[in-house]
């Protein structure tokens, strides 16, 4: 199950400030990546061990005068509808506003955990102000300076308390999900797939009550496919296409073992596609990239090539990838897709036996040692796959404090050439033996 934070508020009142702090805490470890874009609203935080995706509604707002307001509100009707908990946060050096009491008149009437985040209480003053927004009835107050951080961690203790726990529900089978843009072609490609045999599928009501789980079948392959397209009438959803379409798509992401991320070969990639493929790599999920609409594109002998090249530059540094050109109209290689989703599973999953992996690593370590520090040399001496959903490889050696960044991934584009882990997010750590 995906834990989602919402955080939800009129403009100005410090939302992108509180997510960047929420999830710049893991940018350390997490984001050396290169090439993420910089208009990303929705990122993954931790907090005492627990993984969740934060999305700041702020980004994803028309500014014109006259549908401000309702844009808003809609926001938080679909942050309601989609989020595990939601912060509503509001500023104690303004007090309440009309939007402010608009917003909590919605939330009053969800059945989801709200937490009121008082933000910009920088001083013991201030903090007697926070008592004015008791008035909502939406429950206790958390103070917070979300500039210096004071306060987030008594927030997110709570915050974390009402997660909702993985249930292994469903089946074991794998999870796939088709994810995308709008108008990709997601609904084509499901439909495609399950062809006109639709007594074959059977919707099985997924873990939320809208994503549908199908049951696919046919043709050797069995998994779960997590249906996350056209669910929802267009009318209800006018300015807020874009986040919505995010929303499900963070959702689907997270219950699934591989991501099928559909690119429209006429638009080419854009910063929204990586933003996913980056999400779903920081998740530890299989990913498979799937070209559509190829059969618009003007072929010349080498423009697959070209535009694979092209691809693996803007995902860049993880570029060990699938990726399927297809036409989902004229039904070219779809199956193709599926195939390589299965593939990727596989090697997700796949445990290397410890015999076969020192018998194979070690020799290249002996080869390109790493680089000896102030006159230290480190030994690696030995190799063990840790379980985890995705792999995990544990190197132990004398020094592990000396290893740098360019030698781990050395190490594992060793792995990934001697192993087969295409399409799979793979975990290097140095521990001291």
């Amino acid at each position: 199950m995906s834990n989602i934070v919402a955080i939800v508020g009129r403009p100005n009142v410090g939302k992108s400030t509180l997510y960047n702090r929420l999830t710049e805490s893991r940018k350390a470890i997490v984001d050396d990546m290169s090439g993420v874009t910089r208009d990303r609203h929705y990122g993954v935080a931790e907090w005492i061990g627990k993984t969740f995706t934060v999305v700041d509604t702020g980004g994803y707002v028309a500014n014109s005068e006259d549908v401000f307001e309702a844009a808003i509100r809609e926001q938080v009707m679909i942050a309601i509808e989609e989020a595990t908990v939601i912060l509503f946060l509001v500023d104690v050096t303004t007090g309440i506003t009309d939007l402010d009491d608009s917003i909590a008149d919605v939330l009053r009437r969800s059945n989801k955990p709200v937490f009121i985040v008082a933000n910009k209480v920088d001083n013991n003053q201030l903090l007697n102000d926070t008592h004015v927004f008791h008035s909502f009835g939406l429950g206790e107050i958390y103070p917070l300076s979300s500039m210096t951080g004071s306060g987030t961690g008594e927030l997110l203790d709570e915050v974390v308390k009402q997660f909702k726990e993985d249930q292994q529900e469903g089946s074991q089978l794998p999870k796939y999900a088709i994810v995308g843009r709008p108008n990709v072609g997601k609904s084509s490609l499901i439909n495609a797939l399950l062809g006109k045999e639709r007594n074959i599928v059977t919707p099985i009501a997924g873990t939320t009550r809208d994503s549908i789980h199908i049951h696919y079948n046919q043709f050797g392959h069995e998994f779960m496919l997590i249906d996350t397209a056209g669910l929802r009438k267009k009318t209800k959803v006018k300015e807020n296409i874009e986040f919505y379409s995010v929303m499900r798509t963070i959702k689907a992401l997270e219950e699934a073992d591989v991501i099928i991320l559909m690119i429209d070969a006429v638009e080419g990639i854009e910063s929204q596609d990586i933003n996913i493929f980056h999400l779903a790599e920081k998740n530890k999920k299989g990913i498979v990239i799937l070209i559509n609409k190829w059969d618009l594109i003007e072929k010349t002998h080498k423009s697959t090539k070209e535009f694979e090249e092209q691809i693996k530059q803007r995902l860049a540094p993880f570029t060990d990838v699938p990726i399927v050109f297809t036409s989902v109209t004229e039904k070219q290689r779809i199956f193709k897709a599926i195939e390589a989703a299965a593939k990727v599973y596989e090697s997700k999953i796949r445990k290397v036996p410890t015999s076969k992996l020192n018998e194979i690593m070690l020799p290249v370590i002996e080869n390109y040692p790493p680089p000896s520090l102030k006159g230290k040399y480190v030994k690696i001496k030995y190799i063990t796959q840790l379980n985890g959903s995705s792999p995990i490889f544990a190197f132990f050696c004398n020094l592990p404090q000396y290893i740098r960044e360019p030698y781990r991934r050395f190490i594992e584009n060793k792995l990934r050439e001697h192993f087969d882990f295409s399409g799979v997010p793979i975990q290097v750590y140095f521990r001291q033996k």
